[in-house]
């Protein structure tokens, strides 16, 4: 292995565990974790490339204080969630970027996913379905197992045929990957939320419709959503023992 991918290694190292500290600090635990354990594992392959042992020694402490801190947000979390206090809050601005849903919801998924539950009154339009298509391509490609995903939304009073047409062309396309929605329409829905059932809850205040129209269909951002601007809203996390299924907000 040659030195500059040992230093850029170590970079990316010092640049995960960075924003760790920083989610750390802003009390946004079960993220700042996921970073934590990211880090960690660079630096723990830079420690395996390294030959200087004063090098490894500063390596092995650097890694012993960050795993000790893991742990200790980890029993923190647990036991929060142990006794249904957990609740986190993070404020998108506007115009921010970088949060697309695969960067939101990865620290809230886990290889025991296999149910969602999505309500949101506003899976209408063009590009909301788009956004609801791109929140299911999330899914299968994120280290989970869903079977089942249930979409409680409104329907669209002026074009329910456009709604009606692509929703269904997303459940039949989504039965191709082994996986079923369950989609029911409610006239009173009004709140939005998307519920796992590894307990996790994730409450947006625009629903799945934060990112602001591009400027253009060739324009950065179209197609990768990291780089769309965001319109400025909240995001609460909960978590929950007994995940709320769809029929009980009906």
């Amino acid at each position: 292995m040659t030195q500059n991918h040992v230093t850029g290694m170590e970079a990316s190292a010092v640049s995960v565990l960075k924003r760790a500290v920083e989610l750390d600090q802003g009390a946004r635990f079960q993220e700042s974790l996921v970073c934590y354990q990211e880090g960690i594992q660079l630096l723990m392959d830079v420690l395996k490339a390294v030959k200087d042992d004063p090098k490894k020694v500063h390596y092995r402490g650097k890694i012993k204080g960050y795993m000790e801190r893991a742990e200790q947000i980890k029993v923190h979390v647990n036991q929060l969630k142990e006794d249904g206090k957990y609740h986190e809050q993070m404020k998108i601005s506007e115009d921010a970027t970088g949060y697309s849903y695969g960067m939101l919801f990865k620290p809230y998924i886990s290889s025991a996913l296999s149910e969602v539950w999505v309500e949101d009154p506003y899976i209408r339009h063009i590009h909301q379905l788009y956004n609801f298509l791109r929140f299911c391509e999330m899914l299968l490609k994120a280290d989970c197992q869903v079977k089942t995903i249930h979409l409680l939304t409104s329907q669209d009073e002026v074009d329910s045929g456009q709604q009606n047409t692509a929703l269904a062309e997303v459940k039949q396309s989504l039965q191709t990957q082994g996986v079923s929605l369950d989609l029911q329409y409610s006239s009173t829905i009004h709140d939005r939320e998307i519920r796992f059932d590894n307990g996790w809850i994730i409450k947006i205040g625009r629903g799945l419709d934060y990112f602001k129209k591009s400027k253009g269909r060739f324009s950065v951002g179209y197609c990768d959503y990291d780089l769309r601007r965001c319109h400025e809203t909240t995001v609460d996390i909960f978590h929950t023992k007994h995940t709320k299924k769809l029929g009980d907000v009906m």
